[in-house]
């Protein structure tokens, strides 16, 4: 099969491309499938990204660009939440399948996201007898063993499990997860591919400190920004109570940048810093765009990632990619971004004391902090959305090449 003739059905129950990442149930996953989307579309392959209508307002058919597109499938109220979704998934499964029979879609893959869409997937993959690849970007299992008590669907770990045993293959972002899946889940490895997101090295690119503070309003202070979504998991509680234990003399404002305008989520850590006696040194920002986000990435002397669990950390990549050391802490796909002491510092304790040994070392040495924004460069612009669809397309074509030999053919036209 040649990739010009390759169609993918990506499934994506939750997660819209076209969300705004950053906000309740959007992040790094909403930009993946968004790039892999269109890098697979430049070189001729066809994908249709299935996901939920999140708003009344959603159009049905929305082009990401040619030869890629958003299906929305009206499936349960548009407001549901994630955690909510799990009831509908035999709904969606069943209009995916109308939506294609009466438009006489096929496919040669199915990818799904999540183990929401992982159940979809398997569906699918007994009606359309194609090969079905899963990616998890999160695992109850592993969230539950970096921070315990974390809340989760009562269905999810018995699916992840599920979905694990039954899939064609896995894709997976780092080593740190194909062991993880082979440790828990008894996965061998030979049904996995390791296979990075990426950045886009000319759009996250370096640009002047001083303009972009001034374009964000910021004052000349020393800058600490975190990027993500407001849940436990990121850590937030960790950076805050590292930032007031600084000295004095290095004068960093903490800007974060996630979430929505009062959020409960927000209004926690607000309440933290109000207790910290650190308000004045923290500014709350909601999700922004990615052109503006880019102008936070190049304000900031340093981006902070203190995650109790990240499968990969694409914020980390974004930041590294405009010239930006990381500081995080050392958990899942994170060093197979920031070489510490190289690009960053990898901190292995979630505490905020070794958190603000690092952060100092970067803030009170402007020399040291551009060394390791070039080196953090250079180390991003090996992670690009290109090579990162080269492995997925290469990885998409062996299986469905493997389908075909065994004699089952694909649904493809």
């Amino acid at each position: 099969m040649t990739g010009s003739r390759m169609k993918i059905a990506l499934i994506s129950v939750h997660g819209c491309p076209v969300v705004r990442a950053g906000e309740k149930d959007t992040g790094g996953m909403n930009i993946y499938l968004l790039e892999t989307a269109k890098e697979f579309a430049r070189r001729g392959v066809c994908v249709d990204v299935y996901t939920r209508t999140h708003d009344v307002t959603d159009p049905e058919v929305v082009e990401l660009a040619p030869g890629a597109r958003v299906i929305h499938v009206a499936s349960g109220p548009p407001e549901t939440d994630k955690s909510d979704v799990y009831p509908w998934l035999d709904d969606f499964s069943s209009k995916v399948s109308a939506y294609t029979n009466f438009y006489g879609l096929a496919y040669d893959m199915i990818w799904s996201h999540y183990w929401l869409s992982g159940l979809v997937g398997l569906q699918l993959n007994k009606d359309w007898r194609v090969p079905h690849v899963t990616s998890s970007h999160t695992l109850a299992e592993l969230k539950i063993r970096a921070r315990p008590g974390e809340p989760e669907h009562p269905e999810r770990d018995s699916s992840e499990r599920r979905i694990m045993s039954e899939a064609d293959s896995i894709v997976v972002w780092s080593e740190n997860e194909r062991n993880s899946l082979a440790d828990i889940y008894q996965v061998p490895t030979s049904r996995t591919a390791i296979v990075p997101p990426g950045v886009d090295g000319d759009r996250f690119s370096p640009g002047n400190r001083l303009e972009s503070r001034a374009r964000l309003g910021l004052n000349g202070d020393k800058m600490v920004l975190f990027v993500g979504r407001l849940e436990r998991l990121k850590g937030v509680d960790v950076l805050l109570s590292a930032m007031s234990m600084m000295r004095d003399p290095v004068d960093a404002k903490l800007v974060i940048v996630g979430g929505a305008e009062n959020s409960p989520e927000r209004q926690i850590y607000a309440a933290q810093a109000e207790r910290l006696g650190i308000s004045h040194s923290v500014r709350f920002h909601a999700s922004v765009d990615q052109d503006e986000l880019i102008q936070y990435y190049r304000a900031a002397d340093v981006c902070a990632l203190p995650s109790y669990y990240e499968s990969f950390g694409l914020a980390a990549l974004e930041a590294s990619a405009c010239g930006t050391p990381v500081v995080a802490s050392e958990v899942g796909g994170l060093p197979e971004i920031v070489k510490d002491g190289e690009t960053g510092y990898l901190v292995k304790w979630r505490a905020p004391g070794p958190f603000v040994s690092k952060l100092e070392q970067i803030l009170q040495d402007d020399d040291h902090r551009d060394v390791m924004g070039q080196a953090a460069r250079k180390r991003a612009l090996e992670l690009s959305w290109s090579h990162s669809v080269d492995g997925l397309q290469a990885h998409f074509e062996a299986l469905t090449k493997k389908q075909a030999l065994a004699g089952c053919g694909t649904a493809a036209g």
